[in-house]
């Protein structure tokens, strides 16, 4: 669990930077850190899906996920749930920051095969390379939207620990294919957040995070039927 404390501290140390520069930053120069952040993380999404997707062998499972997955979330609400949440801890946009933060955060190959090579092989160096990323993300999130990032942390604990301790049972199950659905359809959440940072197109992203597990549930079908 080295990894993801380490991953996590980072993430609290970059939030309280960025808290405790937010007011020595000019509105000016905070969009412009905005603006590149929201650049970075389109380039980030875009090159998740474009290395992901000549490897795929379902070529339209990611569009039957997202649009099955995008169903399930709006029924459910995941996206004004977290809002509600988000409005009892901060009066500010935090909602809009902790969606990015925890997309950008959670949402990677990094993040999801890193605990499960912490966990089989001993071996943190993804975790430790994805820490230095989410430490600078989160500065310059918090920067912008406030100390409230640091929840994130949290976030990301729960989410990769619960990775670490589970990689016994599925670390088999995590086979290339379902890696290479679970890239594209998280590129396309990561370009998502992008849109909304860049005030291009504001999209409920949550509630398409059950897109994430259509192609777990598609490819263990398939394999049980043929």
């Amino acid at each position: 669990m080295i990894g993801t404390i380490t991953n996590c501290c980072t993430i609290l140390a970059g939030s309280v930077i960025g808290a405790t520069l937010h007011k020595g930053i000019k509105e000016q120069y905070q969009e412009t850190m905005m603006n590149g952040l929201g650049l970075a993380a389109l380039a980030l999404g875009i090159n998740n899906f474009a290395k992901a997707i000549p490897n795929s062998q379902y070529p339209v499972l990611f569009i039957f996920s997202m649009a099955f997955g995008g169903l399930i979330g709006s029924i459910i609400d995941l996206d004004g749930k977290f809002q509600s949440l988000a409005k009892k801890v901060s009066k500010g946009n935090l909602a809009q920051g902790l969606t990015t933060a925890v997309l950008l955060f959670c949402i990677g190959t990094m993040s999801i095969l890193g605990p499960i090579e912490s966990a089989l092989n001993g071996n943190n160096t993804l975790l430790f390379t994805n820490a230095m990323l989410d430490g600078v993300t989160s500065m310059i999130l918090a920067s912008n939207f406030g100390i409230g990032i640091a929840l994130s942390a949290v976030i990301l604990f729960l989410w990769q620990g619960s990775i670490y301790f589970l990689a016994q049972f599925i670390g088999g199950f995590m086979t290339e294919n379902l890696m290479t659905e679970i890239s594209i359809i998280g590129g396309i959440l990561i370009m998502s957040s992008a849109l909304g940072i860049l005030k291009i197109k504001s999209i409920k992203t949550l509630n398409l995070l059950p897109a994430l597990i259509v192609p777990a549930f598609y490819i263990a079908i398939t394999s049980l039927l043929f």
